[in-house]
């Protein structure tokens, strides 16, 4: 007998190259172990460059195609893309009435490269048919401006402009705003006495189809019986480790890959067996032992596509030496802190990078790491700026890139000669915890022989 799922409907656009509408929502859905069903508004002739054309669908196989999926399934939440014509707005709306559906509304008015898909019309329909049957609603800056005519240019004017749309009918309004400048992205929750924003820093590169994949991701959530608040607040975390990590398929926009998550879920008994047999390597190698950091040596790893420290695993309580002895906890996720920024630093500027080890500072063996032909660099902490000084966790990030500067690229070793407080220290760099761990060895072999 098969797992029982709940089901969810995505009603939006097609994307002929894959990367937002119905191919996102469906692949964001099973993220969440939640089945998809589509209903297609509109064919679009498009790439990662640009929206060459947009063919509505008729409004009369709209309806055919949603009759035909709510006679058979029991769907739990829906959620709206693309929807091209006044008719098709107001179809799906008789259908969210009619069959009683939790509706997510994303206002999808133009594409990521500026073409315009709506009328003025279409806009009038969104505001007087389906916002008032919506429990949620997720637009933009552009999209938000649309709806509410607030001109968005701060967090202010969108707490404005979300208590203009609310008005409509909506129960909640969720507005992204990720096209306000700044080195933040900061998102606005909004409903009835309660306003949560939710700030996290700009990528680099703009993503197709991240809006598609917030609006999915928490209708699903919806499906599973989470309250919007809730759901939110598991999507928000979701966006953090989604979006440092699209996929560069064509000549344009990045697009969104929703089964990261997937793939780290996948990693983890690899990684966490990768330090356990590193730190197993390192235990075995008693001349280690007297490289051991004063504050404790950690073994560190992460998963293939880390965006925080709960992607690295790393030995509880570090490897110390107290009265005499080797002591080390157990290896998990989440334990490392200032190894896993330095790791997280690396893996930006060079994903293959994943692991790191850090020493006890010793010029013989710095020596001794060039003699061997590793890539040797370094920074120095009374250069650094007191905007990442006085911040925790940004010295190593900060450390990482003026060590990269030296050598134009990331080495396999980045040393530091310490401050007041600051231990001196030797850390290592590599693919994995085994990695880093077998370089280390293999200079203490030459250190031997020499």
């Amino acid at each position: 007998m098969g797992k029982t799922v709940r089901s969810a409907l995505t009603i939006a656009g097609l994307d002929s190259s894959g990367g937002a509408g119905v191919t996102v929502d469906l692949k964001t859905f099973s993220l969440l172990e939640v089945y998809g069903a589509c209903v297609v508004t509109a064919l679009t002739a498009q790439n990662t460059r640009e929206v060459r054309a947009v063919l509505p669908v008729n409004p009369r196989f709209v309806r055919e195609q949603l009759k035909t999926v709510l006679e058979d399934l029991k769907i739990y939440a829906v959620k709206t893309g693309i929807l091209p014509t006044e008719e098709t707005v107001k179809t799906v709306a008789g259908f969210v009435r009619d069959y009683g559906l939790k509706l997510v509304v994303d206002p999808v008015f133009r594409s990521a490269t500026g073409r315009r898909f709506v009328s003025r019309g279409v806009v009038r329909a969104y505001v007087e048919k389906l916002l008032p049957l919506a429990l949620t609603v997720t637009p933009n800056v552009y999209e938000a401006t649309v709806l509410s005519n607030v001109k968005i240019a701060s967090i202010d004017d969108m707490v404005r402009a979300a208590e203009k749309i609310s008005g409509f009918g909506v129960s909640s309004v969720v507005l992204k705003g990720g096209h306000l400048k700044g080195k933040t992205v900061t998102d606005l929750f909004y409903e009835k006495d309660k306003t949560v924003f939710y700030a996290k820093p700009r990528r680099k590169n703009d993503l197709h189809g991240g809006g598609c994949f917030f609006s999915a991701a928490l209708t699903a959530c919806l499906a599973l019986g989470m309250n919007v608040s809730d759901a939110v607040e598991r999507v928000e975390s979701l966006v953090q480790e989604v979006f440092g990590f699209g996929l560069k398929v064509g000549g344009g926009f990045r697009v969104v890959n929703p089964l990261i998550p997937v793939y780290n879920r996948a990693e983890m008994f690899r990684v966490f067996g990768s330090v356990e047999e590193a730190l197993k390597r390192f235990l075995a190698e008693r001349r280690l032992y007297g490289f051991i950091a004063e504050v404790g040596t950690q073994i560190a790893e992460a998963l293939p596509f880390p965006s925080d420290v709960s992607h690295v695993a790393g030995v509880e309580g570090r490897i110390r030496r107290v009265d005499g002895k080797v002591r080390f906890g157990k290896v998990r996720f989440g334990v490392s802190s200032h190894m896993a920024r330095l790791i997280l630093a690396c893996n930006r500027l060079n994903p293959k990078i994943r692991a790191a080890i850090n020493l006890r500072y010793d010029e013989k063996l710095l020596d001794a790491f060039r003699r061997e032909g590793f890539t040797v660099s370094s920074f120095e902490r009374r250069f650094e700026p007191k905007r990442f000084k006085l911040v925790e966790g940004k010295t190593l990030g900060w450390g990482v890139r003026e060590a990269v500067k030296k050598v134009g690229r990331v080495p396999d070793i980045i040393y530091d000669l310490g401050e007041p407080g600051k231990e001196a220290m030797i850390r290592v760099v590599g693919r994995d915890a085994v990695e880093v761990v077998e370089k280390v060895c293999r200079v203490l072999k030459h250190l031997k022989q020499g």
